[in-house]
């Protein structure tokens, strides 16, 4: 069974910083990590993948602010969140695409707000 389970979400005021962290277990190979929000009253959208030869791509709004990377030894990607915005504010998901079948899974969500 597929499980994600991230952590690191909460409150921060605007200019600071966060860091997420996702494990993930139970997939057999893995072509691609990376992490969704979804903001109130919005569609959720991608922000940040990370491939396994190490490519990465960002959502416009957070290139130069947020950093993805991953842990192979401890299959954990991480989103490394800073000069947070108000407009960051969402519940993060991770998720991952199985490489054998291209499934897509995701996490149960971590919240992140920002305000002051």
């Amino acid at each position: 069974q597929v499980q994600l389970v991230e952590s690191g979400g909460g409150l921060v005021q605007p200019g600071g910083s966060l860091r997420l962290s996702c494990v993930a277990s139970g997939m057999f190979s893995i072509n691609r990590m990376g992490w969704d929000r979804q903001a109130p009253g919005k569609q959720r959208e991608s922000v940040a993948t990370i491939f396994m030869d190490g490519s990465t791509n960002y959502e416009d709004s957070v290139k130069g602010r947020f950093t993805i990377s991953r842990d192979d030894a401890k299959n954990t990607v991480y989103l490394q969140m800073g000069t947070l915005k108000l407009e960051d504010t969402a519940v993060y998901y991770c998720t991952a695409v199985d490489a054998f079948n291209y499934s897509q899974y995701w996490g149960q969500g971590t919240q992140v707000t920002v305000s002051s």
